[in-house]
C-alpha cells in the first residue's frame, strides 16, 4: 500500500479524502507526523497554494505529499472569497461566523450563483508532480440548513440533490463535491502510477 503525506491538519479533509481513497492508499496528515513548520500560502490561485503546501512539507519529509487548496467563489462577489475563503472576515472566526458574515453581505442579492473549487496536487518530487482541479456548482441559500458538513456547507445549495450541502450524507457529498471529484480523479491517477519510481524517493534534493 502506498503511503502519502497529506499536507493538512484539518481532520475533516483527512476523513473525506481517506473515505474516497479507501484502503488502497494510506494517508498520514500533518498531525500524525508532528509537522510544525509554518506554511505561507502566498500564491495567486488554488493550484499555486496547493503546490506551496506540497513543497514546504516535502522539503522536511522527503516523501510524496498530497495537498489541496479549496474555497468558495461567489459570482456576485466577483469570485471572492476564493483563495481567501478560510480567512474570510479575518483570523479567528468560526465557520458559523464566516458564513453568517457572507449571508449579511449577500442580503438582497438576487444572483446567488456560487461554486466550490478544489485544486489537488500530488507532489512526488520537485520535478514530478500532478495536478487535478474540480468544482461543485450551486447557489447560496438565504439561511443555513442541515447539520452535516463543515465550512460554508450549511448555506450552499446543491441542485443535484435539491438540498443544502449540510443536509446530505457523506457518501452523497463525496460523489458531487469539488474535493470528492478531485480526489476520485487523483485516486485513479495514483493507482496507475508507481510513485516509488522517483530516483530520489524518500530523500531531499
Amino acid at each position: 500500500m502506498d503511503t502519502i503525506i497529506l499536507a493538512t491538519k484539518n481532520r475533516h479533509k483527512t476523513r473525506e479524502l481517506s473515505e474516497i481513497f479507501g484502503g488502497s492508499i494510506l494517508l498520514k496528515d500533518l498531525t500524525s507526523i508532528d509537522f510544525n513548520k509554518e506554511i505561507i500560502e502566498d500564491g495567486n490561485s488554488f493550484i499555486e497554494n496547493a503546490i506551496i503546501k506540497c513543497r514546504t512539507v516535502y522539503e522536511t519529509v522527503g516523501l510524496p505529499v498530497l495537498a489541496d487548496d479549496s474555497g468558495l467563489c461567489v459570482e456576485a462577489m466577483g469570485g471572492k472569497p476564493g483563495i481567501h475563503t478560510a480567512r474570510y472576515g479575518g483570523e479567528g472566526l468560526t465557520d458559523v461566523q464566516r458564513y453568517e458574515l457572507m449571508l449579511r453581505e449577500m442580503k438582497g442579492q438576487t444572483n446567488r450563483n456560487a461554486a466550490y473549487i478544489c485544486a489537488l496536487v500530488l507532489y512526488i518530487s520537485p520535478t514530478r508532480f500532478y495536478i487535478v482541479q474540480e468544482d461543485c456548482r450551486g447557489t447560496l441559500l438565504e439561511s443555513p440548513v442541515g447539520t452535516g458538513g463543515f465550512g460554508y456547507d450549511p448555506i450552499f445549495f446543491t441542485p443535484v440533490y435539491g438540498k443544502g450541502m449540510a443536509e446530505i450524507s457523506e457518501e452523497e457529498k463525496n460523489a458531487i463535491s469539488h474535493r470528492g471529484k478531485a480526489a476520485l480523479a487523483m485516486k485513479n491517477l495514483i493507482l496507475n502510477l508507481n510513485i516509488h519510481k522517483a530516483n530520489n524517493y524518500g530523500k531531499k534534493l
